[in-house]
């Protein structure tokens, strides 16, 4: 993966008005499955991840995908891009083709749009933003989104994942924000007194071997309760730590994840507003033994405030 031709390239789609919203792996299975009668367009192959010809992509589209080494080869010859590019809030984001199996792959889908909703509108009601940290930022979704409201503000971009951060840089400089890259685990080295962190860790119980979906414990929350308690010590005075994941509501309707969060955030002399956004999310998760005793999983949006 070269990132010069990946940013031609979001130019490239940019002036052709691209625009794709990515939905949930059930719906872009049964797109992949669906013919169509006519030859792939640009939402097909950037969007869908179809396979397609040579001839059914512009030449200049084309080679930059050679150049940026960012085409597979079917047992039928045909070729498919292995990233996708989607629109959130206005800005293009490139991240990983469907279906996005790999460890390291670098997810985007409804998750992205409920954060990216839920940050534009905390950060509506205003605050001195002077920093803006992300953790766990995959492909920059919540950073950048968050920038959109403190535009100069110093926005910091982390993330295990190699890959990750390869591609929320190349989405950084195509959206023109400046920023810094973090390659750390969670909080791990973090600045002190950030204005606004941003996070949507992997909330999934299991081991998948994803780096985007592998939550541990507490029902796949873990990773959001241990990054949440690690976050509040970095906030400034007027401080918020954003957070949105899924919590598994048990059997009886108990949100084991939201007392654990309101017992540490009390703990710390912080304030926490917390809500579901949807209240049934990855409902096939549930067929999994390790979601035996619950009903259903919830998105769910945390903000902690560290008072002034």
């Amino acid at each position: 993966m070269t990132a010069q031709p990946l940013a031609a390239l979001l130019q490239a789609l940019a002036d052709r008005q691209y625009r794709f919203t990515t939905p949930t792996p059930s719906t872009c299975r049964r797109m992949a499955d669906k013919p169509i009668a006519r030859a792939p367009g640009l939402r097909d192959i950037f969007g869908w991840s179809r396979a397609f010809v040579t001839a059914d992509l512009e030449p200049a589209l084309l080679s930059l995908l050679q150049e940026a080494n960012a085409l597979a080869q079917d047992d039928g010859g045909r070729w498919r891009c292995t990233l996708r590019v989607s629109d959130v809030h206005g800005r293009l984001f490139l991240h990983s083709a469907f279906p996005a199996t790999a460890p390291d792959a670098v997810f985007l889908g409804p998750d992205s749009y409920r954060f990216a909703d839920l940050i534009a509108a905390e950060l509506a009601s205003g605050g001195q933003i002077r920093t803006i940290l992300d953790v766990g930022t995959g492909a920059g979704v919540s950073g950048l989104v968050a920038e959109l409201s403190a535009p100069g503000a110093r926005v910091i971009l982390g993330d295990i994942n190699p890959k990750a951060l390869d591609l929320a840089r190349i989405n950084a400089a195509h959206a023109g924000v400046d920023f810094e890259a973090r390659h750390a685990a969670g909080l791990d080295g973090a600045p002190q007194d950030l204005d606004v962190i941003v996070s949507n860790p992997p909330y999934v119980a299991g081991e998948s071997g994803r780096a985007y979906k592998d939550g541990g414990d507490l029902h796949g929350a873990r990773l959001s309760l241990d990054w949440a308690i690690a976050g509040m010590g970095h906030l400034a005075p007027g401080g918020r730590f954003i957070l949105y994941t899924g919590s598994t509501i048990l059997d009886g309707g108990a949100d084991p994840f939201r007392h654990a969060l309101a017992r540490a955030v009390e703990a710390q002399g912080l304030a926490l507003r917390y809500r579901e956004l949807d209240p049934d999310i990855f409902s096939g998760e549930l067929r999994r033994p390790a979601y035996a005793d619950a009903e259903r999983i919830a998105a769910v949006g945390a903000v902690i405030t560290r008072p002034t």
